[in-house]
């Protein structure tokens, strides 16, 4: 690393290039497979009581934010994994441009799912200890099956968000760095 007129000079090698990459779809990966398990649980999260009354999360618009969340996550980690992958192919992972792209797309990507789970995070922990002040009473003594499926999911969705924390970090560096 060299510093000419206050730039910095970075050129990474061709294997540490090669192993970002390989770092870079394996994280993407995971990520798109944690969101998928966080939006098949949180869907999947149904519970007949007595006298036939569901509780199902689309009852909630926090948890329907989350499961949005979760899918639009899902679903942008398979495009910018095939555009990784394309642009791999195609030498075009060294351009500033794609390379903000892509830091740019991670960092909306860690912020909707931030987002998500926090807000699921939030009513979940009203719905587990109520409000006393409030009036809330907890409802998880009612609904044990939704509650627990829904800690998975939030669970799931947030090991997902280290995921393209570290995308994130990754991306920067290479932007900053390039």
């Amino acid at each position: 690393m060299e510093i000419f007129g206050g730039k910095i000079k970075h050129d990474p090698s061709l294997k540490t290039q090669k192993v970002m990459l390989i770092f870079q779809i394996i994280l993407r990966i995971l990520g798109f497979t944690f969101c998928l398990g966080a939006v098949w649980r949180i869907m999947t999260s149904k519970q007949v009581l007595v006298l036939g009354i569901v509780a199902n999360y689309t009852y909630s618009p926090t948890m329907k934010i989350f499961a949005y969340a979760n899918i639009i996550g899902c679903a942008s980690s398979v495009v910018a994994l095939f555009l990784v992958l394309i642009c791999c192919c195609k030498k075009y992972l060294n351009s500033n441009k794609y390379l903000f792209y892509l830091f740019l797309h991670d960092l909306i990507v860690f912020g909707l799912l931030v987002a998500g789970c926090a807000s699921a995070t939030s009513i979940g922990y009203v719905a587990k200890y109520g409000q006393k002040y409030s009036g809330w009473n907890p409802v998880c003594n009612y609904v044990t099956k939704l509650c627990q499926k829904a800690t998975v999911s939030v669970t799931l969705s947030y090991i997902a968000i280290i995921f393209y924390l570290c995308l994130t970090i990754i991306s920067a560096n290479q932007y900053v760095f390039h």
